[in-house]
């Protein structure tokens, strides 16, 4: 028998998942099989692709700039995204039933903070933009320390809305607060979660959108004293490519899981929401792969770091199996290695 205003600390992860409605398998189904399969995937791959950027941003001294370390900061959000998810990999499905209430909130915590950490940096990433784009510059002239105090102040919201939960916002002691896709958080934190996602895209849209009709102004002036009116719509016409990319991966990732996380959190009992969850879920982690194609991969320079980083880790590969397979190689010797992206020799010392 529940009793309102009760706690219910003592009671197991089914209690409060038979409480909300949603199914707890016992047992593998093809469902579960397939989730966690594609979940398996991304984020592997999401480790793999920030991982590299960051090694890329912190081996090039041409990155070490406010935008690079926005760009950094949102590598590690994402890479803590695809830890999150890994990690609710290996405790989903059967294995749910057989989490204490502290480990789901564990499980529930790290995908809140680093999913709230990689959303803030994609704001604050527009916002140095916009304060590059307004001053003139090709980088934001930020005092370091105001970057660090921007990054610390994300990660801080993040922990904040990732651990309160845990601590006060969830529905243990009232269970008709519980909401369906989280059976032990209080439906006002799905709402305020998702209201605070859809606030912080409206604000990217007011950006990157003030950003493209001052660019494209200032560029049209130019073109109307100088003949170049070729060059005037290419700017242009890779402005609105940028701005499309930016926006309309953030919507196609997010808004699925940030429209069910808020009926969710408004009590429509007509919408199924458990029926996509899972899936919405895992386009949102997707977005902490997405968001390394489009904020690093897209930057000549960063492709070169990429590839130069790359060929050094296969030559390396290469240099410890020759050596192997050939003890009587000379040594002291040094071999001048030519990249052909940048012409520089890099030395054996170097790879």
């Amino acid at each position: 028998m529940v009793i309102m205003g009760q706690c219910y600390y003592n009671k197991t992860i089914g209690f409060f998942y038979n409480n909300s409605g949603k199914e707890l398998s016992f047992h593998w189904r093809p469902k579960d099989v397939v989730v966690v399969a594609l979940g398996l995937t991304v984020s592997v791959l999401v480790l793999l692709t920030n991982l590299l950027v960051i090694a890329a941003i912190a081996s090039n001294r041409r990155f070490h700039q406010p935008i690079y370390y926005l760009l950094g900061n949102l590598a590690a959000a994402d890479l803590f995204a695809g830890v999150a998810y890994l990690f609710l990999m290996f405790h989903t499905g059967p294995r749910t039933a057989r989490l204490s209430l502290q480990g789901w909130f564990v499980r529930q915590g790290l995908l809140d903070t680093s999913l709230t950490a990689s959303v803030a940096t994609l704001l604050a990433i527009a916002v140095e933009r916009h304060r590059s784009v307004m001053a003139m510059q090709l980088h934001s002239r930020l005092p370091r320390s105001r970057v660090v105090l921007l990054i610390v102040g994300v990660w801080v919201a993040a922990l904040g809305l990732g651990l309160l939960p845990a601590h006060s916002w969830h529905c243990v002691c009232a269970l008709d607060k519980c909401s369906r896709m989280a059976p032990l958080l209080s439906r006002s934190y799905l709402a305020v979660w998702a209201l605070s996602s859809l606030l912080v895209f409206l604000l990217m849209v007011a950006v990157y959108t003030h950003i493209f009709f001052y660019v494209r102004r200032r560029v049209q002036r130019m073109a109307e004293h100088v003949s170049c009116h070729p060059r005037y719509r290419e700017t242009t016409l890779s402005l609105v490519k940028t701005v499309v990319i930016i926006l309309g991966a953030f919507v196609v990732c997010w808004t699925p899981g940030q429209v069910v996380l808020l009926l969710d959190g408004l009590d429509c009992k007509s919408c199924n929401v458990l029926a996509v969850e899972k899936y919405f879920l895992l386009l949102a982690e997707a977005n902490s792969l997405v968001n390394a194609v489009v904020y690093s991969c897209r930057d000549a320079e960063m492709r070169r770091t990429f590839r130069r980083l790359l060929c050094c880790l296969c030559l390396r590969r290469s240099t410890h199996k020759s050596a192997r397979y050939t003890p009587s190689a000379r040594t002291g010797a040094s071999t001048s290695i030519m990249l052909p992206e940048n012409g520089h020799p890099l030395m054996d010392s170097t790879l």
